[in-house]
This record gives C-alpha cells, sequence and structure tokens, in this order.
C-alpha cells in the first residue's frame, strides 16, 4: 500500500475515533448518543472515588434522608473540620453513623436500646464515652469517635469497615461497609457547603 493511500486511511479512521469520541458513547438501546454528563456530575463522581480510596465492599445500602439527618450528617463534616481530619476522616464517621442509628440523634430505647447506647454513634456511657447529654451532642459525639479513630494506627490505609469496627467494637463488624457509597456521597454534596 502507497504511502499516501496509507496516511488517508489512518486519517479518516483517525477521524471516526476522534468523531466518536467527540460525540459520546451510543445509547444501547437505539443508537443515539448518551446524555453528557454535566461538569459538577464529573466531579462530584470523581471526588466520591477520591473518598473511597479501596472502593466500596459488598452491596450498598441507602436511605433517603430527612432534614434532621441531612443536619447531623452536617454535624458530623463541620465536627470533622473543626478536629482537623480530612473528608475521608468524616466519610468513615458518616458511615459508621449511618449503620448505628441512621443519622438519627438516638437518646434511650427502653427494650430496644442496646444496653446503653445512645447517640448517632450509639455510644455507651458505661463504656467511658460521656455522659447522656455529651454523646447525644452530635459535635461531641463526633469528636469522641475521631479522638478514638485517630488511636487505630494506619486507620487511613484500612478498608472503611475494619477501621469503623476497630473503634466501634461492634457484634456485626462487617455491617459498616454497606454505607460506604452514601456516606461519601453526602461528604462530596456537604464539605464544601
Amino acid at each position: 500500500m502507497n504511502t499516501m493511500l496509507r496516511k488517508s486511511i489512518l486519517g479518516i479512521a483517525g477521524l471516526t475515533v476522534a468523531g466518536g469520541l467527540a460525540a459520546g458513547p451510543l445509547n444501547h438501546s437505539d443508537g443515539t448518543p448518551a446524555p453528557r454528563e454535566s461538569a459538577v456530575a464529573v466531579q462530584s463522581r470523581l471526588d466520591t472515588a477520591a473518598l473511597i480510596p479501596h472502593g466500596v465492599q459488598g452491596a450498598q445500602s441507602r436511605i433517603d434522608l430527612t432534614d434532621e439527618q441531612t443536619a447531623n450528617a452536617k454535624a458530623i463534616i463541620a465536627a470533622t473540620k473543626k478536629a482537623g481530619m480530612d473528608e475521608r476522616a468524616a466519610v468513615v464517621s458518616i458511615a459508621t453513623a449511618l449503620q448505628e442509628s441512621k443519622l438519627e440523634n438516638l437518646g434511650h430505647l427502653g427494650d430496644r436500646n442496646d444496653h446503653d447506647s445512645q447517640g448517632l454513634f450509639q455510644q455507651r456511657p458505661s463504656s467511658g464515652w460521656g455522659t447522656v447529654e455529651q454523646i447525644t451532642d452530635p459535635e461531641y459525639s463526633t469528636t469522641a469517635f475521631l479522638k478514638a479513630l485517630k488511636q487505630v494506627d494506619g486507620w487511613q490505609d484500612m478498608p472503611l469497615t475494619v477501621a469503623a469496627q476497630t473503634v466501634q467494637v461492634s457484634a456485626y463488624p462487617d455491617h459498616y461497609a454497606q454505607w460506604e457509597q452514601q456516606a461519601a456521597d453526602i461528604v462530596a454534596a456537604h464539605w464544601n457547603s
């Protein structure tokens, strides 16, 4: 094949490839281009990917948050920032609170209570986490959780469920993992707000 013809074929192929990339992926059902993600959606996806350095483990759970639950998540983020910790610490904290209380600041639940566990993190006064008034204060309970997390050597490099379990010592150590994606989404949405 002569050089000129080869360059023309490669040029057309390159244009086709470049054109395909510029047009975006095709929708599998009817061959039309798929809708483009907004720059905000792409940035959010990139942010949440950075917040989940080990990838999510297992099936993920998700709940719709009430205004109160969202306010509690924002309080966890604020306390994390105040403690000088990063977004990953907020993800671990929020995933833990999602598992322990669904981000509801629970008081004593009577017969349904797990011993004397209360608050967002279901911390126990009898285990030294603080008074009932303290552990039902979102800032205090988050700060107490983060203080314990800081003492876990290498927590930043651990899967979320291992870091959370090391602090919480739960009877269900693997259950924290199911909340990692929602926790990352919450942090990505509210860290800079």
